[in-house]
């Protein structure tokens, strides 16, 4: 624990210290052609403004008119959600059928054995590799050569990796001969079978990567099958990036029980899942939805789980688990096959009523199965004998075998005439997403949206560092490469952590890691990993960077510089803060000329100023996916301008003026506290400090905009909330203090604030004070420490004027957004979603977007509210598995922005569209959210200035729309080392155009997509390029260089490039 307690301090002091000796440096004499000019220069007129391609802005309003097939908003809305007792299929209704159905045609079924290994849970991933899953691989090598007719899946490449690391090549051999011999498959072959609410799809597509280029360079299979049982509610996201990566077909499980019953009546459960942007059908993926309760037995292999559990071998009398129906299992011989076989096949045929084929799947496993030897032959003996009876009567007109994954699809395909490319009509056309998951009553699991979301912020804070690690990285190894001195920059050792760093972070997006539903040691162990690497990528970052800016490659010393890396592929204007143990400072642009600093005071709790060091912030602009060379300079008379402070008191008096600062005691008033910057005015409470509303100053006009604290408890019934289910005892109570809380007002030259000190959370709004996206949105932090509550979830909630209309717009895993409806006929729990990176509501003339940079629940629960659940901590078990509360709350850190953006040009029957896009503006404000720029101080003794350089990689931005997803060294083909191709992701975003464009600032324009190859770097040449897919399975028969990249919108394509 006191490991997760450093990781809280080094994220709260993640301003890099500069605190060393600085010294009265050189000018840097050579001036760079980046332009440094001064704002106005940096933002001629609207005029010259790079423009929005008109044809761009046709993709936005062009999808929001198709339709498809099943549309799940349509779904939600004709459900009544009862919950009748359906008899043996508790939540599904009795299933009958005709004796003589299958002469025509029989039924074939596929028996497909699966063992489900959670990469931590209730063990730590290192625990149960030891005590469970390597046996489980072991005997699975030694059973499926006892009998070619055996077959296993299995899906976790965390795990397989670890054990075929630590096996003989003769092992080796035998699995590549059971893969070749289709005994055994790999299916989805991700690093981790991910949950679909939380992540961002940046780590969805790096740990299916790290997967398939594992399985290329180890095994040379290419899985093409999706295997998803135990997420808890399923993303179309997913289902894109499986088919972009390849993939034909996928199989989901966790979907809400009246979804289930709904498409089991309609027989719907098999469906080509398309994107509701969509508007061909290039997105589509034939996806196979379990009907039943679990992926056990009792519910896999028809509607009355106690006759299946009958038929799971492992539960046979003197075993060390029992049926829960109290009639157990009996082993099969001659005297009892024929009943026997009789009651399964009963089983298969009415499960099979629920599709619109005669070919069946009947999964066999569970959680960690297969780690006996034992257990290997009570299944696979006793079914092969229930198969061979089975199939020697021909009136009975069935075919059951073992099979894999693929052997179903395989069968389906072939008797409904699907081919691998054309989607028919045989199977429906299905758009939308399964969340919120509900598995029984109203057990909604939208508790783990938010559960433990210290890491959830942890997490994103190692994705940024690793994508711009990456890039820095990739381009470094080419830099190094040219050089005679290469032996300076550490490839191997740097590639190795960076490798760890992709592993620990595939590791995280687990459904029980990113989720915060494993024990509490298992959360620390995930944590001190993403910890790690956190700190292992801030060395691949500075060597990297060292390399980029060194004129001469073998010289390792420095002066006192700050270099300020910018991750993002446009051109960028953004605040930069550092601490320093000096108020007499002075910046340096990486033009020698003076720039504007703000200094302000680092304070110790609300009143206190700390004398240890001072925060100087200034505007750095910076090149896309550059880094600027700034100097700190000790001066005797500094020009920089300190922030002045009201601190509203209580009652208490502050001890002493402070010798630097101006602070100026008042008393709560009901008089407002006002900020402003050129495109806004906020008005915050006098009592409070709370925001209550906005003045844009585009239209001039207010808008109300109340942001307010709410507490949620748990009911009083048996059941109650716990790390995965929301079990609210109704509406949330007002936060409510008995004194007014500590407010602490800065007004600076780059931004002032307004700080509340509450005591369960400290809320700070700051409004940055400068032209372009920084000062169009309003940036807010919430440090919240709820450790001392009892049964309690906090949660922000904004209310503002907007007629929103029961609608809002949650994203899903950073990628598209999804529309939702506040539903009343579903209890508050239901209208509870997963937000990624944003939430907006809005109504014709407005838009409000809650911009987040960590993954937590979001609603809105009546006209013109959002609210997000911030923390939550319980003291029981939910009865899920876990078997214990969530009580390990750290202080937490949340943040977001908030952007209020004119609309125009919309009509009201649109709003019931099935897609919505955010602008421009918002997809940028959410870029610098998600990556901000990294500060780095480098010092030595010996001043050698003329070594740095700005670093300038790019020849201009890339289109405001194209987003570089990673550019990835690929590792070489034998050991951890890199190999000189990398890979180049590319994401264009689609969006919405019809907002006030008036000075946003963007420094890109948008191109239709296209990107000239050789236009694109400046400092290295672009050798080679080819496409490739998603994860780099596969490549197009015709491989060729291409010159010009042209990408649709919303596609992320994925190219193979080597930088000269």
């Amino acid at each position: 624990l006191a490991e997760n307690n450093e990781i809280i301090s080094n994220i709260r002091d993640s301003v890099i210290n500069l605190s060393e000796s600085v010294k009265d440096g050189q000018k840097n004499p050579e001036a760079i052609n980046f332009s440094q000019g001064s704002i106005s220069e940096l933002f001629p007129s609207a005029s010259v403004l790079p423009a929005v391609d008109s044809e761009d802005c046709l993709f936005a309003s062009k999808s929001r008119n198709h339709g498809s097939g099943v549309q799940m908003l349509d779904v939600y809305d004709i459900l009544p959600f009862d919950n009748p007792d359906g008899g043996v299929w508790k939540q599904g209704f009795d299933i009958t059928y005709n004796e003589n159905e299958w002469n025509s045609e029989p039924l074939q079924v596929f028996v497909v054995p699966h063992s489900h290994n959670d990469p931590g849970w209730l063990k730590t991933f290192e625990d149960y590799f030891r005590d469970q899953t390597q046996h489980i691989l072991n005997n699975m090598v030694i059973k499926l050569q006892e009998d070619n007719r055996r077959k296993f899946i299995w899906s976790e490449i965390s795990y397989f990796s670890k054990w075929w690391d630590g096996i003989d090549s003769q092992k080796k051999d035998a699995v590549k001969r059971l893969i070749k011999d289709g005994q055994f498959e790999i299916v989805t072959g991700g690093w981790v079978m991910p949950d679909e609410a939380s992540p961002h799809y940046f780590s969805l597509i790096d740990q299916m990567i790290e997967g398939h280029q594992w399985l290329e360079k180890n095994l040379g299979v290419k899985p093409k099958s999706g295997w998803a049982v135990d997420p808890f509610g399923h993303s179309p996201t997913m289902a894109y990036l499986l088919k972009r990566a390849g993939f034909s077909n996928m199989l989901i499980q966790r979907v809400h029980y009246s979804v289930k019953k709904h498409f089991a009546t309609q027989k719907t459960l098999e469906f080509f899942w398309r994107q509701n942007w969509d508007l061909g059908s290039s997105t589509d993926i034939l996806c196979h939805m379990m009907p039943f309760y679990s992926y056990d037995v009792p519910h896999t292999c028809g509607p009355d789980p106690k006759i299946c559990c009958q038929f799971d071998f492992k539960r046979l009398p003197g075993g060390r688990v029992s049926c829960p129906w109290r009639v157990p299992p009996e082993a099969i011989h001659a005297g009892n096959v024929q009943h026997r076989a009789w009651m399964i096949l009963d089983q298969y045929r009415k499960k099979s009523k629920l599709f619109r084929t005669k070919v069946l799947l009947a999964p066999l496993g569970d959680d960690f199965r297969y780690a006996e030897s034992s257990e290997w032959d009570q299944q696979y003996q006793n079914y092969q004998k229930l198969f061979d009876y089975m199939n020697s009567q021909p009136e009975w007109h069935v075919k059951a075998q073992f099979g894999t994954l693929s052997d179903y699809f395989e069968a389906l395909r072939k008797e409904s005439n699907v081919g691998e490319k054309s989607s028919n009509s045989f199977f429906p056309v299905l758009s939308g997403d399964f969340f919120t998951y509900a598995d029984r009553d109203h057990h909604y699991w939208s508790g783990y949206f938010t559960s433990r979301p210290f890491y959830k912020r942890l997490d994103r804070v190692l994705e940024s560092y690793l994508r711009a690690a990456e890039i820095l990285y990739s381009m470094a190894l080419v830099q190094s490469s040219k050089s005679e001195k290469m032996s300076v920059f550490p490839s191997v050792d740097n590639y190795k952590l960076l490798t760890e760093a992709r592993r620990n972070l595939g590791l995280f997006q687990h459904h029980d890691a990113i989720t915060g539903t494993s024990k509490d040691w298992v959360v620390v162990d995930y944590g001190t990993r993403l910890f790690h690497s956190i700190m292992n990528l801030k060395r691949v970052i500075i060597d990297s960077a060292h390399i980029l800016i060194l004129k001469d490659k073998g010289a390792y010393n420095y002066d006192m510089y700050l270099l300020i890396y910018n991750p993002m592929e446009q051109e960028r204007l953004s605040v930069v803060s550092v601490n320093v143990n000096s108020p007499r400072v002075k910046v340096l642009s990486p033009l020698g000329k003076p720039v504007a600093v703000q200094i302000s005071a680092v304070w110790d709790g609300a009143t206190t100023v700390s004398h240890e060091a001072y925060e100087i912030s200034f505007v750095a602009h910076l090149p896309p996916l550059g880094i600027g060379v700034y100097q700190l300079l000790e001066v005797q008379s500094s020009e920089a301008v300190l922030a002045d402070y009201n601190i509203y008191l209580r009652n208490s008096k502050q001890e002493k003026p402070d010798r630097l600062f101006k602070i100026k005691e008042m008393q709560n008033s009901v008089d407002n506290i006002i900020l402003e910057n050129s495109y806004m005015k906020l008005w915050f409470s006098g009592m409070s400090g709370l925001l209550e509303k906005i003045n844009t100053k585009e239209d001039g006009k207010n808008h109300q905009m109340k942001v307010e604290f709410a507490w949620y408890g748990t009911t009083s019934n048996r059941d109650k909330s716990g790390a995965y289910l929301f079990l609210p005892d109704g509406d949330a109570k007002p936060y409510i203090f008995t004194d007014p809380p500590t407010i602490r007002v800065a007004h600076g030259r780059i931004f002032s604030e307004v700080v509340c000190f509450f005591h369960h959370v400290t809320h700070t709004m700051r409004l940055y004070k400068v032209q372009g996206l920084e000062g169009q949105s309003l940036e807010v932090s919430n440090i919240v420490d709820i450790r001392g509550e009892y049964n309690r979830e906090l949660a922000m909630r904004i209310s503002s004027d907007i007629n929103s209309q029961n609608r809002f717009y949650t994203d899903l895993n950073g990628y598209q957004i999804q529309p939702r409806l506040t539903m009343s006929k579903l209890p508050l729990q239901a209208n509870i979603y997963p937000m990624t990176t944003m939430a907006y509501i809005q109504d014709v003339g407005i838009r409000l977007t809650l911009h987040s940079a960590q993954s937590l629940g979001v609603a809105s629960l009546k006209n013109g509210q959002l609210e997000v659940i911030l923390d939550r901590r319980l003291m029981q078990d939910d009865n899920r598995g876990l078997g214990q509360g969530v009580q390990d709350n750290k202080i937490t850190a949340n943040i977001f922005r908030f952007l209020l953006e004119r609309r125009h040009g919309t009509e009201v029957n649109e709003e019931k569209a099935p897609v919505s896009f955010p602008s421009l503006l918002s997809h940028m404000t959410s870029s610098f959210l998600n990556h901000p720029v990294i500060p780095m101080s480098t010092y030595a003794d010996a001043g050698v200035p003329e070594m740095l350089n700005t670093f300038s990689p790019l020849v201009s931005s890339m289109p405001c729309d194209m987003h570089i997803v990673n550019l990835r060294t690929i590792q070489s083909k034998v050991n951890i080392e890199p190999s000189d191709e990398a890979t180049l992701i590319l994401h264009r975003k689609g969006f919405d155009c019809r907002f006030s464009n008036r000075d946003i600032g963007l420094l890109c324009s948008s191109t239709q997509g296209k990107i000239k190859v050789h236009k694109l770097f400046n400092k290295f040449r672009v050798e080679s390029l080819t496409p490739a897919s998603l994860s780099l399975m596969h490549s197009p028969l015709d491989t060729r260089n291409i010159s010009e990249i042209s990408m649709s919108s919303m596609e992320i394509n994925t190219f193979r490039i080597r930088l000269r």
